[in-house]
């Protein structure tokens, strides 16, 4: 469809602000890229009828690379960590950097990580967001890190209103009219702001990129062994998809013959019955990302931009205010990029590498025993696990937010350590050194508080009177 010349007048606009808004010029020309598909109709769906499934055989298994653990070791000194640490963790009610969150033994996801990367001696760098910038710096003060990570800030686009596809305004608050870009910015925010020629320039040349809340997400020596062995310019972490996994992000072959992902957002609405289906998408990005950085400058400017397939996501102008103006927020995937790479390739990982902390149900089972800590401070499955999986389902009403989930758990987090399935339904708290067997549900329907008794083992439904 060809681009309606009426709409085109509000691309200076556009510009205008961005360039008010002191954002690279790369960034700028992101944006033009992305406001021209919008303006001129792409919606950024992905059909089934332009994807094919990938098969059992095409992925490699991690289990089945463990020679490649020497080369990776050498290459140790040549690897960066990057991790996403945007996110305020809004959802489970916080108001700081969801990373200064004490996720486990007191310790927060940004220390823990801090120690993952002075463990195997690899530099780290954080990707902020202008929210948790600030915040993050006063921590890392507290942590004094031995050697101090490279902090780069996301950028921002401007909110398109769906009306006219003009720029949207909103006086009582500017800092609404912009939307974060999604994690797919990490590659002009680390070329913008110089961290990409830094880290060339001191020999780094591989990266692992991975969201701040997921710490099994850690530099594994044979995975970058393979990946700098095999000269990849990109690769991409997955796992098998479960049923809790539905929603999230598959990878696919496209027609043309490279992988691609395909987020839910993307997925054409009388299609999610077969996006849904992990049968047959098999495999779900753990946004677990392994980039060359030579490659990731090439790419970048031989275009002078790095055009992600488009995510249109539709929105309120105001998020807390559903009588706002309708917008568009552009948005891209990190993982995307395995479409822009030729020889990208994807790898199956085990699940241990993959259990972020995105509701207060999966902080309940990171902080039980189900993990402990190793020697080199990775956080994994307790060995003696009894079952290698669990499903928490908590009341959110209850224990959605963190001030109220620590309340009900201010003595101590039970032992799950024999625990297939938890669900609380109601209002529990719980005692120090309660032990939680098989499948349980409790249930408390009453208008008080229900209180689980110190020492009690429950290994069956229970209903307090």
């Amino acid at each position: 469809m060809p681009v309606n010349s009426d709409k085109t007048k509000y691309l200076p606009s556009f510009i205008s602000k961005m360039e008010s808004a002191k954002l690279h010029p790369l960034v700028i020309d992101t944006f033009t890229y992305y406001y021209k598909k919008v303006i001129s109709g792409a919606t950024g769906l992905i059909s089934n009828r332009d994807i094919k499934p990938v098969a059992l055989d095409e992925i490699e298994d991690a289990s089945r690379i463990k020679e490649y653990a020497e080369s990776g070791r050498e290459a140790l000194r040549h690897a960066v960590i990057i991790k996403l640490n945007g996110g305020l963790g809004t959802s489970m009610g916080l108001t700081r950097p969801k990373s200064l969150l004490k996720v486990k033994n007191e310790k927060t996801f940004l220390e823990i990580i801090v120690r993952q990367a002075e463990r195997c001696r690899v530099k780290l760098a954080l990707m902020n967001s202008f929210s948790t910038h600030e915040d993050t710096i006063d921590a890392l003060s507290m942590i004094k890190p031995s050697d101090s990570p490279l902090l780069f800030i996301q950028n921002k686009f401007p909110k398109i209103l769906q009306q006219d596809l003009a720029p949207a305004t909103w006086p009582q608050n500017p800092d609404l009219e912009w939307n974060p870009p999604g994690h797919g910015d990490i590659y002009s925010a680390i070329y913008t702001s110089g961290v990409l020629h830094s880290l060339l320039k001191n020999g780094i040349e591989y990266a692992f990129i991975s969201n701040s809340d997921n710490l099994g997400a850690t530099m594994d020596e044979s995975l970058l062994g393979y990946f700098s062995e095999n000269k990849l310019p990109f690769m991409m972490e997955v796992v098998p998809r479960t049923p809790s996994d539905v929603k999230g992000g598959h990878i696919a072959r496209h027609i043309n013959g490279s992988l691609i992902l395909r987020e839910s957002a993307q997925c054409p609405q009388d299609e999610m019955d077969a996006f849904k289906d992990i049968k047959r998408y098999r495999f779900f990005n753990t946004n677990n990302i392994w980039t060359n950085l030579k490659a990731l400058e090439k790419l970048i400017e031989k275009h002078n931009t790095i055009n992600l397939p488009i995510i249109k996501n539709q929105k309120t102008l105001d998020p807390r205010n559903e009588n706002s103006p309708k917008v568009f927020q552009v948005e891209t995937a990190m993982g995307a990029a395995i479409s822009l790479f030729e020889g990208a390739a994807a790898i199956r990982v085990p699940p241990s590498r993959f259990f972020p902390v995105k509701k207060c149900n999966d902080l309940l089972a990171i902080r039980s025993d189900r993990f402990v800590f190793s020697k080199k401070d990775n956080l994994i499955l307790n060995p003696s696990i009894g079952s290698r999986s669990i499903t928490i389902v908590l009341d959110p009403k209850y224990y959605g937010k963190i001030d109220s989930f620590d309340e009900r758990f201010a003595e101590g987090i039970p032992s799950l350590i024999d625990c297939e399935s938890l669900t609380i339904d109601g209002d529990v708290r719980f005692e120090k050194n309660v032990t939680i067997k098989g499948e349980v549900v409790i249930k408390n329907s009453g208008k008080s508080q229900a209180v689980i008794k110190q020492g009690s083992v429950i290994d069956k439904d229970v209903i307090p009177s």
